[in-house]
């Protein structure tokens, strides 16, 4: 991986790990809680409860300082096992903001690019970064855990419920 042309004062690791704290942290505050996982835990990164006992509700989160480009990606798994893809678009390349994305994983799989099934990186889901905000405008601040998208207001109250025996990747 190239250097970043702008030095920072932390790791990506460190970067990595704030970014899953956020997530975890905004959805909590808006009435899912939610916990980072312990480091190198399999397939998700935060797992949320829904309050009234629904499915817990795994998110994987990505984080990029954000760059404009044809090659400058956020990447994937496919093999991993999560409902919700957490997209953490840092500043930097013009982006003056920092943007969180929570998609339903149905969603992030039907709008990811894929190489061909006999590639060494077939496995691998990616979008363009400067394009994340175009595919998943709905999804952005969506920190209830909506399938549909972020509600106008976002508070607990106008949190939808998740089914009990449903997740969204089912």
């Amino acid at each position: 991986m190239a250097k970043s042309a702008t030095p920072r004062d932390y790791t990506s690791k460190q970067m990595g790990d704030a970014c899953e704290m956020l997530v975890a942290g905004d959805v909590t505050l808006a009435g899912v809680p939610a916990i980072k996982m312990p480091d190198n835990w399999p397939h998700y990164d935060v797992i949320a409860q829904p309050k009234g006992g629904g499915v817990p509700q795994r998110l994987s989160v990505k984080s990029r300082t954000f760059k404009k480009g044809s090659n400058t990606y956020v990447v994937y798994d496919s093999r991993d096992q999560f409902d919700w893809l957490a997209i953490v678009l840092l500043p930097g390349g013009g982006q003056v903001t920092r943007r969180i994305f929570i998609v339903p994983r149905k969603l992030a799989d039907a709008k990811a690019r894929r190489d061909s099934p006999t590639a060494a990186t077939a496995h691998e889901r990616y979008f363009r970064q400067d394009e994340v905000g175009t595919l998943f405008s709905n999804f952005e601040g969506n920190f209830c855990l909506s399938p549909t998208g972020k509600p106008a207001v976002p508070t607990p109250q106008s949190c939808p419920k998740i089914p009990a025996k449903t997740s969204p990747s089912s």
